[in-house]
């Protein structure tokens, strides 16, 4: 069994969205641990902020499978990719993590680079696996957000989940 960690985000319906595809991630893979959202500003083009939050379960599938899931979940959700990577999106999953994995698989490279890349994937990651350390670095994913020097672009948002997915901060 594999700890999977999966970012989460939108920035089109943003809440309803994000509960969706929290919900159908419930369905496919179970309890679910849920960091904080977080709202940032769209990066890489104009547009709507987003809502990011990162999300933690326990698997037997393989990365490949993991992501396959991920992305029909995705486009069940309306996600298209044909406008390309930077681009408003009503759901966005990507895998972050596999464990200890480090690995480049078909299209799956984890742990994945945006970790370290964006304030809106490393502080949820920090949230909830703040003593993990991170597979390549050995630093914990708590030290890596410390050492972050733009925090300002995160507002912590506030989503009232329903029983079934709780807080954000307890599993689901």
């Amino acid at each position: 069994m594999s700890r999977v960690f999966v970012g989460v985000g939108s920035n089109i319906d943003r809440e309803q969205s994000i509960r969706a595809g929290i919900a159908e991630l419930r369905d496919r893979f179970g309890k679910l641990q849920l960091s904080p959202v977080y709202e940032n500003p769209a990066v890489g083009f104009k547009g709507d902020s987003f809502y990011n939050l990162v999300v933690a379960f326990d698997t037997e599938l393989a990365p490949t499978a993991i992501d396959g899931i991920l992305h029909d979940i995705e486009q069940l959700h309306g996600r298209g990719r044909a406008s390309g990577r930077f681009a408003p999106r009503t759901l966005d999953l990507d895998l972050l993590l596999y464990g200890d994995l480090v690995a480049v698989q078909e299209s799956i490279r984890v742990p994945r680079e945006d970790i370290d890349r964006y304030a809106f994937v490393l502080r949820p990651l920090a949230d909830i696996a703040g003593e993990m350390r991170h597979p390549v670095t050995g630093r914990t994913f708590r030290q890596m957000w410390a050492e972050w020097t733009n925090a300002g672009e995160l507002t912590p948002v506030e989503l009232d989940w329903d029983e079934r997915s709780s807080n954000q901060r307890r599993e689901a």
